[in-house]
């Protein structure tokens, strides 16, 4: 096939999604249906072109478009196919979803500007992926972060959504500036912006770890890495929930992307110090932890959520600093699975925060709450949804036999390896950073039970809940996609995991060996036979065993005739008796009391004494350490700093003069 028609496909396709939209104006069901469809057909090809990119060679192509002396180089190779697979399956659930999403809300939308937004969004991820120089790169990269940013204030009368979006503009360019440094470091060498000459530059020591830090700091901004997050709990939950599901699916998986091609494929690991993976495990260590008890203590469902990317962005930090220290104590097999364990959590997270962003918009579609204390009983209301987001639930909790559970078994594996990196500082972090994934995985699992039991089961809270309906077919194929896909890459990550393995091949020059599959097609060995296996259809098969059983059991001990549900003696049973949300997470709370600092409040607006039992208010909220602690104060000191210098404003034109001739004087000093 050829190579232009396999690499251009996908954006072609998405950037004609605009111009259909202001040729169907007239006709709103129609153009809801072609531009939805339209961003299938891109996500289907970017998938092809994904698949292509793993299964054979790297293929290049350059347009006469960019800089009159730089034309636009792109490149389609194992590393970018992977990660164009992850955009290409999520742009054709939130296309497939979108068309309900959207069918019912086109006379408060302004369509045309959506649409727009939406497809410069895509094309800019694709774009990213497929660059092969440092100004296409960047040009791409920018045109993702200005359109996204158009998503997050897509709801502009809204005050909140204006704050959240100009909070992520401003940390989307300053994560920017820093990856424009890294590049710029790579550029002095060769004197070119194109990938192919950076690649083959030797740094000095100095100059390499100040490339890798300025990297770090740009797309761990990007990703959502603690404590560079703060933008994304504010700026995902506002978005509209189709492009929710992308910006939390897919954006941050892109700035994994950028990190992986910038210090693992142009640095390059030969230039790497031991200490550069350490400080990825200590992120990816306080990113899962902090992500993940942050929200335990949210109500609004999708705030929920993207501090849960969060935490999942540090578990794929984990894996990725795991490769990174192994790969510098010549142990390669071990960095290459590492470095699968993150990939393969990075598709499982793309496919079940997706699902997960998709159910939240199906809720907020059908009750118009997000607030977790506003729902209640959603599952005889919403039955198919309540079974694709419980999907999503289970996946996001890591258990068995659900996609979530292999990616991060496998980063276990890995860092259970750590006796291996005998007397170095490291092999006491790597355990301290698994115990960190052990109880972020189990905080988690707490923190889905809370979403699912407030949300689906028990009773209404609200009318609007009593009055909620089921989606439509279009949302709710949108939705099964993701989730058939976390089942199956639960069941049979032995033939997954040999495609991912394409990517370790090219940035380490090995895979992890033929223990993959050393036990068969049924069970999945990373290490070895005699270290650890695991096998999830087995898994699959016991757990929908014993189901049929305890079915079985419950048909034949059930009573004849149903009783009524005791309830302490009263004699209806209402939903003020049920747990809250702000209840269920209260141990927790007073457990980590440190690290949230709780500032609660109990009002009686009626002034009732104490030992009365009038109406009670109870609120309690909780603080982000990294606005403490980080962005407060710098708030505070720049605006002590502008006040200081409000004088110059006041000066007089000869004050002002002055101060040019003195900058002038400064400069001729330095330059000559």
């Amino acid at each position: 096939m050829d190579t232009k028609f396999i690499i251009l496909a996908g954006p072609v396709l998405a950037i004609l999604v605009p111009f259909a939209s202001m040729v169907l104006s007239g006709r709103k069901e129609i153009r809801n249906l072609v531009t939805n469809l339209i961003l299938v057909c891109s996500g289907i090809f970017s998938t092809v072109t994904g698949l292509t990119g793993l299964l054979s060679p790297s293929r290049t192509l350059i347009l006469p478009l960019g800089l009159p002396w730089l034309p636009m180089h792109l490149r389609l190779d194992a590393l970018g196919g992977f990660f164009m697979i992850v955009v290409g399956l999520m742009v054709v659930s939130v296309g497939i979803y979108s068309v309900g999403y959207l069918r019912n809300r086109e006379r408060e939308l302004n369509r045309t500007f959506l649409d727009l937004s939406m497809s410069l969004f895509i094309v800019g991820m694709q774009g990213i992926l497929l660059a092969d120089d440092a100004y296409t790169f960047m040009v791409f990269w920018e045109v993702m972060s200005v359109s996204s940013y158009f998503l997050v204030i897509f709801e502009h009368e809204k005050e909140a959504n204006r704050k959240a979006g100009f909070l992520y503009l401003l940390m989307a360019h300053l994560g920017a500036l820093f990856i424009l440094s890294s590049f710029s470091i790579l550029y002095a060498p060769g004197k070119s912006f194109e990938f192919e000459i950076m690649r083959s530059v030797q740094l000095e020591p100095i100059w390499a770890s100040l490339a890798f830090v300025l990297a770090a700091l740009g797309f761990g901004m990007k990703a959502g890495i603690v404590p560079l997050h703060v933008w994304l709990p504010e700026a995902h939950p506002v978005a509209p929930s189709n492009a929710s599901a992308l910006m939390s699916g897919v954006m941050i998986k892109v700035a994994i992307f950028g990190l992986l091609r910038v210090v693992w494929d142009l640095v390059g690991l030969d230039q790497a110090q031991a200490w550069w993976g350490g400080l990825l495990l200590m992120a990816g260590s306080s990113s899962a932890l902090g992500g993940v008890l942050l929200a335990l203590q949210q109500h609004n469902l999708k705030r929920l959520l993207a501090y849960h990317s969060v935490e999942n962005i540090g578990i794929i930090f984990i894996g990725l600093g795991l490769a990174m220290v192994f790969a510098q104590f010549d142990n390669p097999q071990l960095a290459a699975l590492g470095l699968v364990a993150a990939l393969y959590h990075t598709i499982n997270h793309a496919l079940f925060k997706g699902l997960l962003f998709m159910g939240a918009g199906a809720i907020l579609h059908a009750t118009h709450q997000r607030n977790l204390e506003h729902l209640g009983g959603l599952i005889h209301r919403m039955p198919w949804t309540t079974i694709l987001f419980l999907i999503g639930c289970l996946s996001i909790s890591a258990l068995p036999p659900f996609n979530g559970f292999v990616s991060e078994w496998l980063t276990f594996q890995a860092a259970l390896m750590a006796p291996e990196l005998t007397g170095s500082p490291l092999s006491a972090l790597i355990p301290f950073s698994a115990a960190m994934l052990a109880l972020a995985g189990a905080l988690t699992a707490t923190c889905f039970t809370k979403v699912f039991g407030i949300v689906f089961q028990g009773t209404p809270r609200t009318r609007s809940a009593a009055d909620a309906h089921e989606v439509d077919g279009w949302m709710l194929t949108g939705m099964a996609l993701p989730a058939l896909l976390c089942i199956l890459l639960g069941a049979f990550p032995v033939w997954v995991i040999p495609l991912i393995e394409k990517v370790p091949l090219l940035l380490l020059g090995t895979d992890m060996g033929s223990s993959t599959s050393n036990g068969g097609w049924l069970w999945l060995t990373p290490l070895s036979k005699e270290r650890a296996s695991y096998s999830p259809l087995i898994v699959l098969g016991t757990m929908l065993l014993a189901g049929v059983v305890a079915f079985m059991f419950y048909r034949r001990g059930r009573a004849d005739r149903p009783a009524p549900i005791w309830s302490c003696g009263h004699p209806n049973l209402t939903s003020s008796m049920q747990y809250t949300a702000a209840s269920f997470s209260q141990p927790l709370r007073q457990i980590f009391s440190t690290i949230y600092q709780p500032h609660e409040e109990v009002s009686r607006p009626d002034h009732r004494h104490p030992t009365d039992s009038g109406r009670v208010r109870y609120s309690v909220h909780v603080k982000d350490l990294a606005w403490v602690y980080i962005y407060h104060p710098i708030k505070h000191f720049i605006e002590w700093a502008t006040r200081k210098m409000d004088w110059f404003q006041n000066h007089r034109i000869h004050g002002h003069l002055l101060l040019v001739f003195l900058t002038l004087i400064f400069l001729l000093g330095v330059l000559l």
